[in-house]
């Protein structure tokens, strides 16, 4: 048995769209999975050169989960080659991978015949929310909610760029998570979730500029975690006039702005050349999500 499985990296949040808008973009995490006599995990890709080789690999972790979901007992070893070009810990959706990658292992190797929103549910009741493993699942923009059910909506977007600024440095999840504050007043959550909902409407539209503009007044957490990127605001008003927004890439570090292909080939070799300490990344969204192969060759 020989399948490939590729999954898409995500950004999500863009602003106001707090655990519950999420982005597919054209960075993938690929399995290679080939039965085997023990469980191995073997890395190919430079940033996968830490992860553990074994049962411990969070992938194996997550296929675990589902086995026993579904009373299983041992799934059956592999022999798995990981390759990604998604840098870990930069708010672009590497655990998300995983955890789709991992559902879909045990999809594969137990026959489970599961559906979209069946993976959808799981992965969601992993996460906590579906902002990250909705678009890399389905691909496009995924507007979701969660509470006990998933209800979501996809929307298409094409002919714009991403344009993901990495920095150097890790910043954990639950880093990010400790900064932001318990509780709103009910007029902060009103005037919040109205910024939210014309956020909505700009993405469904296409209207990048307005769906800018929101970006710049969320209250839910960009105000907050945008003190642990010290460049944010200096980034953000030196790429104010050509691009239609800038917004924290999940729980950061990266930033994200939102351009016109065409601002992106005029000005990207300048852009690169004023910040050479950032790795400068142009993406596309990706409008198809997971990617499940049996091949009839072996590697």
């Amino acid at each position: 048995m020989n399948w490939v499985i590729r999954i898409p990296s995500s950004t999500s949040n863009l602003g106001a769209g707090f655990d519950s808008i999420g982005l597919a973009l054209n960075l993938y995490l690929e399995l290679k999975v080939t039965q085997s006599e023990t469980w191995e995990f073997i890395p190919v890709s430079d940033c996968l050169m830490d992860i553990p080789t074994g049962k411990e690999n969070l992938v194996y972790q997550i296929a675990e989960t589902v086995a026993k979901q579904f009373n299983y007992g041992e799934l059956p070893p592999c022999r798995v080659e990981m390759q990604s070009d998604i840098p870990l810990a930069r708010g672009l959706g590497s655990s998300a991978t995983a955890t789709i990658a991992g559902i879909e292992l045990a999809n594969i190797l137990l026959n489970l015949e599961l559906s979209e929103e069946d993976k959808l549910s799981i992965a969601t009741n992993i996460e906590g929310h579906p902002d990250n493993v909705a678009p890399s699942l389905m691909g496009g923009c995924v507007i979701g909610h969660f509470d006990y059910e998933v209800d979501w909506i996809k929307v298409p977007v094409e002919d714009v760029t991403f344009l993901a600024i990495i920095p150097n440095f890790e910043l954990k999840t639950k880093e990010a998570r400790a900064v932001l504050p318990d509780s709103f007043s009910y007029q902060e959550s009103v005037h919040a979730s109205s910024i939210a909902n014309v956020s909505v409407a700009a993405i469904c539209q296409k209207n990048w500029r307005l769906l800018g503009k929101m970006m710049k007044k969320d209250l839910f957490h960009q105000p907050y975690r945008k003190k642990l990127v010290p460049h944010y605001e200096e980034l953000e008003a030196f790429l104010e006039e050509d691009v239609f927004g800038t917004f924290l890439s999940g729980a950061g570090p990266t930033m994200i702005a939102i351009a016109s292909n065409a601002t992106i080939e005029e000005k990207l070799s300048s852009w690169k050349e004023a910040y050479s300490h950032f790795e400068w990344l142009p993406l596309q969204v990706e409008n198809e999500g997971l990617v499940s192969m049996k091949l009839n060759v072996s590697y």
